[in-house]
């Protein structure tokens, strides 16, 4: 059974950081991609970044804010999140596909995916 499993949201100011954590199992680690989404209420759920093999691929709004990595030994997806604005609050997700990697590469929900962790709410004061 595939579960991933989202952690360390929280609270901080304008500015600041946080790291988010996608714990994943019962899924061959290196071969799919494995994503971070967010959404806030009454918005679509957005993109925010990917990793797939070694290759990373980020939304325009994280691109020089947010790396996302693989941490092997752990089996988990990192996203660290530097410089948080308040337009970033939102619960984020983690995801994984096994069909194909076109939503990897584009960061973007391009059709619905297989697999989600429930999300872990992020919120930035201003």
């Amino acid at each position: 059974e595939v579960q991933l499993q989202a952690s360390g949201g929280g609270l901080v100011q304008a500015g600041g950081s946080l790291r988010l954590s996608c714990a994943v199992s019962g899924l061959t680690f290196n071969d799919y991609g494995i994503g971070w989404f967010r959404q806030v209420p009454g918005k679509e759920r957005e993109g925010v970044a990917c990793i797939l093999g070694s290759n990373t691929y980020y939304s325009d709004s994280a691109k020089g804010r947010f790396t996302i990595s693989r941490d092997n030994d752990r089996n988990t997806v990192d996203l660290q999140m530097n410089r948080l604005r308040p337009e970033d609050t939102a619960v984020y997700y983690c995801a994984s596909d096994t069909d194909g990697d076109a939503w990897c590469k584009a960061t973007a929900l391009l059709y619905p995916l297989d697999y989600w962790g429930k999300g872990t709410l992020v919120t930035v004061s201003s």
